[in-house]
């Protein structure tokens, strides 16, 4: 039987309208529309037009029904930016890593999800008490996506198609899930990860994530979680120079236009200092990357998993079979 839902996930994971799937399929967009509305039943052909022109396996199609996950769910950095292809794409991509990790969560035992809602607290308290909730002290956190994996979020990283999307998180049935763009330099990738974690702790399901004053939120709750304040004021950065910056970066394994930042927000750094810094560092090509910086971190879990798969001769073409996902 033919799935209406596995269609209409398919077409927006390749990023089409009904009409640009109908020019390319040969099928006319009308008939598109009432076969994801579960109006009509596609013939055999038809189907077979659909899954080669969406480049899935005909059985992907005729699985069980498969929810979306909806619009409001996520919140997109920079959303006027992103094209409704763009977003679509990008929510069907973990949509499908959420099934995956359904198959996934069926064989194995994951950590139970640890995130604390804290909707009613500024980003410095909030990202305070996470850390002294996860037993962190003040001390730098030496890889992000280790640590949210062990507190039960599940990460994973958006494909190569979906690059013009940052990050994104969401809960879905109260497991909470975060997406990693893998073009950023990793000490980028790393503030994404404890941006998204404040989306989480103080947006969570019940909070609108929506909109600049929530990813601002989210920016401070990052600063604050990877670069805490009693540290900081440790370590006698006060006025620190563009060279004093690049070399205490590594402490915390966050970009250098991020720590000054950060230094800048805590008033150690003047404003004149600040921009100093920031011109000096933007000139060095820090500003749009991170010369020298550290690798991407990856999934340890996932790691494990594969591992002990391969073991039982199970391969990751094997995990993407319609009656897994």
């Amino acid at each position: 039987m033919f799935t209406p839902t596995r269609l209409t996930l398919a077409r927006k994971r390749r990023g089409l309208t009904l009409v640009r799937l109908a020019q390319r399929s040969g099928i006319s967009a009308r008939s598109l529309s009432a076969y994801e509305n579960g109006h009509q039943q596609p013939t055999v052909e038809a189907l077979a037009a659909l899954a080669s022109t969406l480049e899935f396996p005909d059985a992907f199609l005729q699985a069980e029904d498969i929810e979306e996950v909806p619009v409001e769910a996520i919140s997109f950095r920079a959303r006027s930016k992103r094209t409704a292809a763009q977003k679509d794409a990008a929510r069907s991509a973990g949509r499908i890593a959420i099934a995956i990790n359904d198959w996934v969560e069926t064989r194995f035992r994951l950590p139970e999800p640890d995130v604390p809602s804290l909707p009613n607290l500024d980003p410095e308290t909030a990202a305070q008490v996470v850390r002294a909730r996860w037993g962190l002290g003040h001390r730098p956190i030496s890889n992000m996506v280790h640590l949210l994996e062990a507190h039960g979020v599940r990460v994973y990283a958006l494909v190569a198609d979906c690059a013009d999307i940052d990050a994104f998180s969401l809960y879905w049935r109260a497991t909470p899930f975060l997406f990693l763009n893998l073009a950023k330099s990793g000490e980028r990738g790393r503030f994404d990860a404890a941006h998204e974690l404040g989306h989480l702790v103080m947006h969570g399901e019940e909070a609108a994530a929506a909109g600049p004053q929530a990813e601002a939120a989210a920016n401070r709750f990052a600063a604050a979680f990877l670069m805490p304040a009693a540290d900081i004021l440790a370590r006698s950065l006060h006025e620190a120079t563009s060279e004093r910056i690049l070399r205490a970066k590594q402490v915390w394994k966050v970009s250098a236009m991020a720590l000054a930042h950060r230094l800048h927000e805590m008033q150690l750094l003047s404003d004149w200092a600040y921009r100093t810094a920031c011109v000096d560092l933007a000139r060095r090509g820090y500003r749009s990357g991170e010369p020298g910086g550290i690798p991407r971190e990856n999934s340890q879990l996932l790691s494990k998993v594969f591992k002990a798969l391969r073991a039982e001769h199970i391969r990751q073409t094997d995990i993407a079979r319609p009656n897994c996902t």
